[in-house]
Order: C-alpha cells, then structure tokens, then sequence
C-alpha cells in the first residue's frame, strides 16, 4: 500500500518521526506540495495525508487508487467531501490532539495584553528604567484577571479547558454552546446568550466551529455590546471575526484590546486592518502548533488509518 503525505512541513518540520507511518506500507513525504502538483504526486497512493493542501473534486476524480484521506489538522475544508463520499473514500480528521496548547495560548494572548510583558522586557534592556525618576515603572495599564469574567463561545473541549484555567485563575465563568452537557463546578458558572456573554465578559474567548450562522458573528453590532474595557481573544476560526468591524473598534477605543491567532485569510494580506489596529496582537496559527501537540497530532494519524485498515474507521468527518 502507498501512502503520500502532501504537505508534511506544516505538522514534522523535522522535529518529529514518520516512521510509524512506514509499517503501513510505502511512504513518500513531502513537505509542501502546490495544487498543480497534487495529481502527480498522489498518484498510485491508497492514502494521502494532508494538511492544508487542497483536494477538490476534479482531482479526487483522477486518483482512481486513493481509498482514504487523513486531515492531519481538525478542519476539513480544504477536502471536497462530498466527491469523497461519492467514490467511496474515507475522509478523518484529527479532533483531539490540540486541547491543552490551544488553551494555554489562549492565557498567553490574554496575558501579554493584560501585562504588556514584551514591552516592559523591551524597555528594560533599553535602560529606561535604570533612567527613571521613580522605582515605580510601567508603560502601559496592567490588568489583574482575579474576579474578571471570562465569556467563552463555543464550550467544546477546548472551551472547557479555557474555563477551567479561567476559574483557576480566579475568575468567574459564562459560556454559550448549542450543547451544553454536563456542567462544570466553576463557582458562578452559568449558561448564557450569546449577547449576554459579550455584554458582561471582561474578556471574551471564541471556540465555535465556523458554520454559516457563525460567519462573521462578531461585527459591527455584535461589538457595540462589550465593555469599552473587554479583551478579545480568537484562536479557533478567523472567519467568525469580521476584521474591518474589529479593527474599527479598537481604533476607536470601543474595546479594550484583541489577540488573535486566527484572521479571515491566512496568511494575511498587507491591507488587512487588523495587522495596524490599536491594542490587536496578531500571531501566524500557532495556537496548535506545540511539539506536545504534533506529536499527539501523529500518534493520532497512525490509530486513524489503523482502525480505517480494521474496517473500523473512527473521526470519519462524512
């Protein structure tokens, strides 16, 4: 059996082992692979592994020998899964391996913007406090988090951590999910409405998957109803964020600040407001991105296709 991996930089720029994957069968790895490339490369393979490569319908119709797609990331877009599951090939995804890092990250952007930590560290080796009057020297606000509240949209398993560091951290915790399952101890944890988290979070976390009635939920009018003072924080869909309406915002002082990990088009274009906006920490998707995580991400690839080779294929998206 051949296995192809299309675009395997992104997940093992070399810190990590493929070779559990090679007990499948012939493995060729490649670290990036363009469109106009794909047909040529996934020739001949039973299974491609990818991770933002796209697969559209046309070319899937050319690969009469590919039976399964693995989604070495947990969104599935860029596979046509609809030509898929017309030809009989199985699409998974990985749902689980980024829990722990994307929460932690979430504290980090929240943390830098409460702190300014870079900023002060920056001042420091530059002399300016060795040169101030006063002991006493900040630059910038500093914000404690104890006794804030922390709305967080979308209470799947990554919410769910985010809240938990949130209580841990002193802070009282509302959330908005179509599901709401069992409900976490957290002292002063309620259910809430969307607008209701944005009205009374001190900071507001975004962990919804991005659906059409998610699209853009955050905008101009969604906005006007957080605190002028309120953090917000994006590491799970860029597209859920309008980012001209954001950027107006916080340029015009109506919310405290963002940090984003996530943007509408990735990478982003030079022109994309967000990336000069007041008070907006932008970083590159990194929030999944630790080597924890991408070796979890990989252990995870190797029981996906174990169980597909089982007839037992489990995180099938379609």
């Amino acid at each position: 059996m051949k296995l192809t991996i299309l675009d395997g930089y992104c997940v093992n720029p070399g810190d990590l082992s493929w070779d559990a994957l090679r007990g499948f069968g012939e493995l060729e790895v490649f670290d990036r692979t363009r469109v106009d490339e794909v047909l040529e490369r996934a020739a001949g393979a039973a299974v491609i592994l990818i991770n933002k490569t796209p697969l559209p319908g046309y070319i899937l119709r050319q690969l009469p020998e590919l039976r399964y797609i693995g989604v070495l990331a947990t969104g599935y877009n860029v596979v046509d899964v609809e030509v898929a599951a017309e030809r009989g090939i199985v699409v998974t995804n990985i749902p689980t391996y980024g829990t722990a890092s994307v929460a932690q990250f979430v504290f980090a952007l929240l943390l830098e913007l409460c702190h300014n930590v870079k900023l002060h560290s920056d001042a420091v080796r530059a002399g300016e406090w060795a040169h101030n009057p006063d002991w006493s020297f900040w630059k910038s606000p500093l914000m404690e988090l104890s006794g804030k509240t922390m709305g967080i949209v979308g209470f799947g398993r990554i919410g769910r951590q985010v809240g938990r560091i949130a209580d841990a951290m002193g802070m009282r915790v509302i959330a908005n999910d179509t599901y709401h399952g069992d409900e976490p101890g957290f002292p002063g944890f309620r259910w809430a409405t969307v607008d209701e988290v944005l009205r009374e979070s001190d900071v507001v976390s975004l962990h919804s998957p991005l659906f059409p009635e998610t699209r853009g939920m955050i905008n101009a009018e969604s906005l006007k109803l957080m605190k002028p003072t309120a953090f917000l924080i994006n590491t799970s869909r860029g597209p859920l964020v309008v980012d001209d309406d954001l950027a107006d915002a916080l340029n015009a002082g109506r919310l405290g600040g963002a940090g984003l990990d996530v943007l509408s088009v990735e990478p982003p274009t030079e022109h994309n407001p967000l990336l000069s906006a007041r008070n907006c920490l932008v970083t590159p998707h990194i929030a999944w991105a630790t080597k924890e995580a991408r070796s979890r991400l990989v252990d995870l690839v190797v029981e996906n296709i174990t169980a597909f080779l089982a007839g037992e294929p489990r995180n099938v998206v379609r």
